[in-house]
């Protein structure tokens, strides 16, 4: 797993950084005229790297900690060691893109943090152990019962359009995790559906 403790550890070495050093977050965060009009392209993927708050941060990499691992482990064996760099840099490019898209124009639009990557490989996850036992805000339940509480209410909120989470980088980042691990392992999607039929909570 040293891919995932090298993502966490830049991670969480950069966000520290940009909590005291303002100018060092503006030139990382997500800001749609700084790629329209610049072309800081690398803006796609930075934005990850630097965080609202501590709480924020330590949620996304405790997450990414615990499941980071074994998807690591997954696409190691599929794509070499850097397999699972790879999928996390896209899930950061391919969740944030759509919100990219909407708010190109809107020079008071900005985004952070590495929801949108973390949530891929949560889902990419799921496909893998939809059974699995997950706690969420201390209440354990089924990895695939989490999934569908997670993507109703991000829809939910994502089109109430009020706060300041980005949802649809989440429900992107989820879908973009479940196809790319399709891509990658066809034969995933016969092994999900066929726990799906054997419910083995634990």
């Amino acid at each position: 797993m040293l891919i995932t403790l090298a993502i966490i550890a830049i991670t969480c070495i950069v966000s520290f950084m940009a909590f005291k050093n303002s100018r060092l977050l503006n030139d990382l965060i997500l800001w749609p005229p700084a790629i329209a009009r610049q072309r800081e392209y690398h803006r796609l993927v930075t934005y990850g790297l630097v965080h609202a708050d501590f709480g924020h941060l330590l949620f996304n990499m405790i997450t990414l900690f615990f499941f980071g691992r074994v998807m690591e482990s997954f696409f190691a064996s599929r794509m070499g060691p850097f397999g699972f760099a790879l999928f996390y840099i896209g899930g950061l490019v391919v969740s944030i893109l759509p919100t990219y898209l909407k708010n190109r124009s809107n020079p008071n639009y900005r985004s952070l943090g590495a929801s949108g990557a973390v949530s891929a490989v949560l889902f990419a996850f799921i496909l893998l152990a939809p059974w699995s036992r997950i706690i969420v805000l201390v209440i354990p339940m089924p990895a695939i019962v989490y999934a569908v509480l997670y993507t109703g209410y991000s829809i939910y909120m994502d089109r109430r359009g009020q706060g300041n989470v980005n949802h649809s980088a989440h429900l992107w980042g989820a879908a973009y995790g479940v196809i790319f691990t399709l891509l990658v392992e066809p034969g995933v999607l016969p092994h999900f559906l066929d726990a799906l039929m054997h419910p083995s909570f634990r």
